[in-house]
């Protein structure tokens, strides 16, 4: 079985356009689904955090309306609570080495916005990761994470690459609206990767050799099924 390093961001708020702070983190489905799939399949997930500091649950999230129904969040908010003790003391992403696993998964919430996309220990992380054709798994807004990872120039590593992320259309329709300090479908396309959406709020997973990507929470079981595939190749 595979040892799997998912990568959540530590941020708590995100400044916007007009300056404010919206207070953010990670997305409850993705962390859950995501989680809950790849550990089903018998494969062990190791949680790594910026300084090692527990991440905070968007709670808009965990609402019912957000979550689909009052049954899943609560459902969503369970398992949270379950993994409590493992959120609590995540491993220092500046210490992961990318020769310990096999993967790395990144779920998104706002959060990565305000962290991951500059984080330079992540980029490390995962040029070395792609280097070495492991898996590299971001979906929803954890492609911004993959913004912090550049070349030896200093260009951006996944530039060519195919992959999906939370779209423009989600992001006025139902994300964080016209104040959304930057769009992350927009910023990755101006970096030179291949932006493959399709209709909002569906699942949608897109593939570029060790790249898995998806496109929203409705893509969460389904990327994380697509890296157990791949792990099985």
């Amino acid at each position: 079985m595979a040892n799997i390093l998912m990568v959540l961001s530590a941020a708590d708020s995100l400044t916007m356009r007009d300056g404010s702070e919206h207070p953010t983190g990670y997305w409850a489905e993705e962390l859950v689904e995501s989680h809950r799939t790849l550990l089903e399949a018998g494969h062990t997930v190791s949680i790594a955090t910026p300084g090692g500091r527990k991440p905070t649950v968007d709670q808009v999230s965990l609402a019912p309306e957000s979550a689909g129904s009052q049954e899943k969040a609560d459902r969503f908010r369970a398992y949270i609570d379950s993994i409590d003790a493992e959120l609590s003391s995540p491993l220092v992403l500046a210490e992961a080495k990318a020769t310990d696993y096999d993967a790395v998964v990144m779920p998104g919430g706002h959060g990565p916005m305000a962290d991951l996309f500059q984080d330079a220990d992540l980029g490390r992380l995962l040029v070395e990761t792609d280097q070495a054709g492991k898996i590299v798994a971001p979906f929803c807004h954890g492609p911004a994470a993959l913004l912090s990872a550049k070349d030896g120039s200093g260009a951006f590593a996944f530039a060519g690459r195919r992959l999906t992320v939370f779209s423009d259309d989600e992001e006025l329709g139902g994300g964080t609206g016209p104040n959304t300090p930057w769009f992350v479908e927009d910023v990755l396309r101006e970096k030179g990767a291949v932006i493959e959406n399709g209709a909002a709020w569906t699942s949608n997973v897109v593939r570029d050799r060790n790249l898995i990507s998806g496109q929203n929470p409705q893509s969460s079981e389904a990327v994380a099924k697509e890296v157990i595939k791949a792990l099985a190749e």
